[in-house]
């Protein structure tokens, strides 16, 4: 337990503090990517076994059931599936599309020198397995058209992988991999909104600008709440569901429009909160029943309205969303369509199929060879830098685990094939490549790690003040660096520590331990050693740098 949620739990009731750390670890796991993963993963093993078994047919006459509302002799639904597509998918692209804004304001796509070198990647992760897939495909009119299906990232089950090896890689690889599958996700909404809508209604599109103008003057015209936003993105999404357009691109469009800066002036507030809570502790009886007190009521119920308001609502609705699309939505997207079923079918004309092999080697040969050569172009070009610890084979994991496409690439192998063999041959490359790619880039990075473990060399990290502003594959890390960072008693470090924690990102340092104590039983004290001889001859190079520099 961290010594913040240590002072959180005094703030109960001794009764019920054992009911808060159990909430604490539930919000701990239902924000973990690593678990995450696991539970698609889980849903998707489920589809292709069910898939394969007699209980399919039945597996898909649930999920064609109609669903909706009765007007009359009128009836308003859609199938299950289509639910799941074209609604909850919606409800993940708005969390897509807030993490997208998160990174286009305060995050890595702010400083378009630092984000360069993912930008970059992301495009020859696009463009080589474009051109895999057309070489294999560019003959078939009807299969040529998937050529978008290993275009795209899993960011989900790409970070979700990448954390299970926690702080044994730098953070820069999990800044990389996280910026450039942003940047992956925007280049594949831009083409799933230009190539896999149907022809366009130029009125009901229309009819939509008209929403997205209302919802752009209700942010311009400062409306915080939320719900107002999501009364009218359901008719932007109506809209944009009747133009022909994917419906999922509404979810995009609302997320840019959902207020990213607090209604409360964050400099009042500070004084304004510090007198409540002084009103408060004056108006407090300890020995009257709080329901009796009404003025230490009023005073807390005062602080707690404007204190949630503090925080802005895109960032409000991209934490409430996390837990039910990773945990909700994409499990049911993958139960419902992982079902690769190869019952019956001609295994010898399957596995000869172009399509097979465009999107398996699109995504497990395509993504890293385009990540790579475009990356090396850029770095030999000095435009940018590798970050910070990170050398070639990193970067090569990283490329590799670019190729998970899984969720969006099966998303758009439904857009992008009308027929349901075509379909299902695109999945099962998808799998296959997912698969391979997971695999692969897992090993890779756990060898680089141990490398760096043989050559007695640790990456320690810890979050900066505000841990919310953290995307969760760097909370997941940091925390396994904070138990270490604690037990160190140097004033040297603290003083980095806090100094580091004022700025946005991860600290992080990389320290050597040598062979031996690696291996020891004394691991901790000689990283703590380690930690305590690195900060020195930080604090030691800083003060150089500051007396050649002289007065300004």
């Amino acid at each position: 337990m961290t010594p913040t949620s240590a002072k959180e739990q005094k703030l109960f009731i001794s009764e019920v503090q054992g009911h808060q750390a159990r909430y604490r670890k539930l919000i701990r796991f239902t924000h973990s990517s690593t678990k995450a993963a696991g539970a698609m993963l889980a849903a998707a093993v489920v589809a292709l076994i069910v898939a394969n078994t007699g209980a399919h047919e039945a597996f898909l006459e649930f999920w064609h059931t109609e669903v909706g509302l009765f007007f009359g002799d009128q009836f308003a639904g859609m199938s299950l599936s289509h639910v799941i597509n074209d609604i909850f998918m919606a409800v993940f692209f708005l969390l897509v599309g807030l993490e997208v804004k998160y990174e286009m304001t305060v995050g890595e796509l702010t400083n378009i020198r630092q984000a360069l070198l993912p930008i970059v990647a992301a495009v020859g992760g696009v463009v080589v397995p474009i051109g895999i897939y057309l070489a294999f495909n560019a003959g078939n009119s009807e299969a040529a058209g998937g050529w978008g299906v290993p275009m795209a990232t899993d960011i989900a089950f790409a970070l979700g992988i990448l954390a299970l090896l926690g702080n044994r890689v730098p953070s820069g690889v999990r800044v990389f991999l996280s910026t450039l599958a942003v940047a992956d996700d925007i280049i594949a909404i831009l083409v799933i909104a230009v190539f896999y809508g149907h022809s366009p209604s130029f009125a009901w599109l229309a009819t939509a600008a008209v929403v997205l103008f209302v919802l752009a003057l209700m942010n311009r015209n400062h409306i915080y709440s939320l719900v107002p936003y999501l009364l009218v993105g359901a008719v932007l999404w109506y809209c944009v569901f009747m133009s022909g357009v994917h419906a999922t691109i509404a979810g995009v469009l609302l997320a840019f429009v959902i207020p990213s800066g607090s209604r409360v002036n964050l400099k009042s507030f500070i004084t304004w909160s510090g007198d409540k809570v002084r009103e408060a502790g004056a108006a407090y009886q300890p020995e009257t029943p709080v329901r009796a007190q009404g003025g230490y009521l009023e005073t807390v119920q005062s602080l707690s309205a404007v204190a949630r308001q503090v925080v802005p609502p895109a960032t409000r609705l991209e934490h409430k969303l996390y837990p039910w699309v990773y945990f909700g939505v994409l499990p049911l997207f993958a139960l419902t369509n992982a079902d690769v079923s190869l019952v019956g079918a001609d295994l010898g004309a399957f596995l000869s199929d172009p399509l097979l092999y465009g999107v398996m080697l699109g995504l497990v040969l395509g993504k890293p060879l385009g990540i790579m050569l475009f990356s090396f172009l850029v770095v030999k070009l000095k435009v940018a830098s590798l970050p910070e610890n990170v050398n070639w084979g990193h970067m090569l994991g990283a490329g590799i685990l670019g190729g998970v496409g899984f969720t969006m690439a099966i998303f758009v192998a439904n857009l992008a094939f009308d027929s349901e063999m075509m379909v299902t041959t695109a999945k099962a490359g998808i799998l296959a490549a997912s698969l391979v790619a997971g695999v692969a880039g897992f090993v890779l990075l756990m060898v680089q790690a141990k490398r760096a473990q043989k050559r007695g060399v640790a990456y320690l990290s810890t979050p900066p003040e505000d841990e919310g502003s953290l995307q969760t594959a760097d909370l997941n890390a940091v925390r396994d660096s904070e138990e270490l960072l604690r037990d160190i008693e140097s004033p040297l470090l603290k003083e980095e520590v806090a100094a580091a924690k004022k700025r946005t990102g991860v600290f992080e340092i990389a320290v050597d331990l040598g062979e031996d104590n690696m291996r020891s039983d004394a691991v901790a004290e000689a990283r703590r050693e380690a930690v305590e001889v690195e900060i020195t001859s930080r604090q030691v190079k800083m003060r150089s740098k500051d007396e050649e520099a002289g007065p300004q």
